[in-house]
């Protein structure tokens, strides 16, 4: 059993967002972004992580029509490789299949090959580039798709 339990996210939490946002990502979310769609639950499903008290990551989906669409994943700096991200997910894909969701889809930077391979387990594929798509870093991000259904390691050569 896990030490930390899953529960949505409340405004309560974005402080705690905030510093994983800013540690994590070369682009943060400001407040009132997280704000907004932690406020949307009609269309947005942010989730977080907690253990002791504190937040040790999140996770933020967005649906569109049969599609889940992953927005930002992270972990409190310290707290990666735990299996934080992952119990996130878990969770998630239970509730998208809950839903009735087919397929999901993301961005991830071309660099950032740990979110990647967590990714990859959950039945991601690559499918094309977006050139120059975070704007501060000008990286390219790689558009990925999966079936909600198939979660399976990458094949080898992949």
């Amino acid at each position: 059993m896990n030490p930390w339990s899953i529960r949505l996210a409340e405004r309560r939490d974005v402080g705690e967002l905030l510093v994983i946002e800013e540690a994590q990502f070369p682009e943060p979310w400001t407040k009132g972004m997280l704000l907004d769609e932690i406020s949307n639950a009609a269309s947005r499903r942010y989730t977080v992580a907690v253990e002791q008290g504190k937040v040790v990551g999140y996770l933020g989906v967005m649906f569109v029509l049969d599609e889940l669409h992953v927005n930002t994943i992270g972990t409190l700096p310290g707290h990666e490789g735990r299996g934080i991200a992952t119990s996130l997910m878990d969770e998630a894909w239970a509730d998208a299949r809950e839903r009735g969701i087919r397929r999901a889809t993301l961005e991830v930077a071309v660099s950032n090959t740990r979110a990647q391979q967590l990714y990859y387990r959950y039945g991601f594929r690559p499918v094309g580039v977006r050139k120059n798509y975070y704007e501060r870093t000008h990286e390219d991000a790689l558009v990925l798709w999966a079936d909600v259904e198939a979660k399976g390691e990458v094949p080898a050569g992949s």
